[in-house]
């Protein structure tokens, strides 16, 4: 459903282009770790990733799974709902292993939320949070980075300034991009695995940004 929906509105919103670094399809069992700057971007990762013939499973927020119909379908789909701050956050890198060992794409963000500022640039990924790597390491799954940019175009600022740009995004049709790097393995310790997931990922966003040079702040 999520897959369905990002491919239906995104277009409308406005115009994604993909670009890969290799010309392999994102192999069964690996885990996509986009850089998060808007509430639009799960949009567009989905509509890329659906492009490029993957259907993944999406670790959210769990506060998701309240909403009536919406939490019912997200479970039906194998989605796994992330409980931030609680002690059963953990529990969401287990059931992603198991997404992984039973072959499924797992996307992940590193950064866990969201940036707060109101302008609509793009900036480099934040500070990652561990569970990309304790997920990594635990399973040997290979992480492909996913860079994208013009996001924050479509929704970002004050609430009003969010809905407005929601609902102007179809008139402006902004041009948004995502761009898939090369898969790798993480090695090392904790911290030296989290430094080389966050480089891999900001080299992938440096290279969505070079197709947008207009999002960035002058």
């Amino acid at each position: 459903m999520l897959s369905t929906f990002a491919r239906t509105v995104v277009p409308f919103l406005g115009h994604l282009t993909v670009t890969t670094a290799t010309s392999r399809a994102i192999a069964p069992g690996s885990i996509v770790a986009p850089n998060h700057t808007a509430l639009a971007d799960p949009a567009l990762v989905l509509a890329a990733l659906h492009r490029l013939g993957t259907e993944p499973v999406v670790l959210a927020t769990a506060g998701l799974w309240r909403i009536p119909v919406l939490g019912r379908r997200l479970t039906r789909e194998g989605h796994i709902p992330v409980h931030r701050g609680s002690r059963s956050a953990a529990a969401a890198l287990d059931l992603a292993a198991e997404a992984l060992a039973a072959g499924r794409v797992v996307v992940l963000y590193p950064e866990g939320g969201l940036p707060r500022r109101r302008d609509s640039t793009d900036r480099e990924p934040g500070h990652f949070r561990t569970g990309l790597a304790r997920l990594a390491l635990a399973t040997g799954a290979p992480v492909v980075p996913l860079g994208h940019a013009g996001a924050r175009r479509i929704v970002s600022g004050s609430r009003l300034k969010q809905l407005s740009g929601i609902a102007t995004a179809p008139l402006r049709r902004p041009d948004l991009h995502i761009h898939l790097g090369e898969p790798f393995h993480l090695t090392g310790d904790m911290t030296e695995a989290t430094a080389h997931a966050r480089t891999a990922v900001h080299e992938a966003w440096r290279q969505a940004v070079s197709h947008l040079p207009s999002v960035l702040p002058t």
